[in-house]
């Protein structure tokens, strides 16, 4: 497996594990009986709860167009210094931001945002300039 592709599996586990520490702390405030049903009636998670959900939503969101820049990098049969790089940067971008998150680090979480999207334009570098 290249290493853009295993950072995609990792960056896949990472989101699986955020959304298991979001409802956990969300049954951990609401209580398992509230937060397994229908959900009308419970309340917003707040605190360490609350920011791992927006953690989990957000490498959501940030996880398809890494997805589809190392997917099209893999089709184009590229893997450079570039894309290597582009795809640690991301994953350890996603890990610091999660933990900073959780943490409610805001300018640390900030800076490993964007070192996130900076691996995702690394990977993208080799694909529209080739």
């Amino acid at each position: 497996m290249s290493v853009e592709m295993m950072s995609l599996a990792l960056s896949t586990l990472l989101l699986l594990l955020l959304v298991l520490i979001a409802a956990s702390l969300h049954i951990q405030q609401a209580g398992f009986k509230a937060v397994m049903g229908n959900r009308e009636a419970v309340a917003e998670p707040s605190g360490i709860a609350g920011r791992a959900r927006r953690a989990h939503a957000n490498l959501l969101e940030n996880l398809l167009p890494f997805a589809v820049a190392v997917l099209m990098a893999q089709a184009l049969g590229v893997s450079s210094s570039y894309t290597v790089a582009g795809a640690w940067l991301f994953l350890g971008g996603r890990v610091a931001h999660g933990v900073f998150y959780l943490l409610g680090v805001t300018v640390l979480r900030t800076l490993a945002f964007f070192t996130g999207l900076a691996g995702i334009a690394l990977i993208l570098v080799p694909l529209l300039f080739r």
